[in-house]
């Protein structure tokens, strides 16, 4: 029994390798390819529902997949609208609905039998520092043709000059690690929780496993919800205050 237990944990040891991927050499370059493979993946689902959404949609008779995608956009207005009080900066709304989408598709590929294949790239870091390197790059692009340079890097000293320093690295570090970390590490938990579940007997794998999949998609979708309202509200504080000021 003990040596039974012991074989146990050598097996565990060697096939759960956390943050382990298979990789490719390419112009000097290490390429993470289950990341590049379940990234594609995702971006083509979203890419394709799009598309047969766009195919099938009618005014007068909508599909159920029209009606899901309108309530989606819909809920992304209102949160704008609440947060900036203005209307929105061009491409924050597409930036939004196209976030959620993605993200929530690539959390959900955790449901699928392809672990191993295409994993949630959300669970790789290497994915999730760009996605929010691109969120903050775009709020200060935005923020700035709102502003204008002046305008946009001089708010960073009120209300005391001090606290410049403070809000820069909160802008360009904090943000950006909080708004990457915070997915990744929800993401590659559950990922890993899955991997552990395996090992259990098969009499009593599919009772777990199955729950924990689908406890696995809830927050999935939670993620996808929350990388997407902190992506509003970063846009919201760039330019909804000023433009509200100059309002008055």
């Amino acid at each position: 029994m003990r040596d039974m237990l012991e074989g146990q944990q050598v097996l565990a040891a060697e096939t759960i390798q956390p943050g382990h991927h298979p990789t490719v050499e390419f112009l000097g370059l290490t390429f993470n390819t289950d990341t590049l493979i379940s990234t594609v993946l995702a971006g083509a689902i979203v890419v394709g529902l799009g598309l047969y959404m766009a195919r099938g949609a009618s005014a007068g008779k909508p599909t159920k997949l029209q009606i899901i995608f309108e309530m989606l956009a819909e809920w992304v207005r209102g949160q704008i609208d609440d947060g900036m009080g203005i209307r929105a900066p061009r491409g924050v709304t597409e930036l939004g609905i196209t976030a959620f989408a993605f993200i929530l598709i690539a959390n959900w590929l955790a449901a699928l039998p392809t672990e191993h294949v295409a994993p949630p790239p959300t669970a790789d870091v290497n994915l999730v520092y760009p996605m929010a390197l691109l969120v903050i790059i775009w709020v200060n692009v935005v923020a700035i043709r709102r502003r204008g340079v002046k305008g946009y890097f001089g708010h960073f000293a009120h209300p005391y000059a001090f606290l410049a320093p403070i809000e820069i690295v909160t802008q360009y570090f904090a943000r950006p690690l909080s708004l990457a970390l915070r997915l990744w590490g929800n993401i590659f938990a559950g990922v890993l929780m899955v991997q552990v579940i395996g090992l259990m007997p098969a009499y009593v794998l599919w009772l777990p496993n199955a729950a924990w999949k689908l406890f696995d998609m809830f927050i999935g979708a939670l993620q996808a919800l929350i990388f997407s309202l902190l992506t509003i509200m970063y846009f919201s504080e760039a330019v909804g205050e000023e433009e509200e000021a100059g309002a008055h």
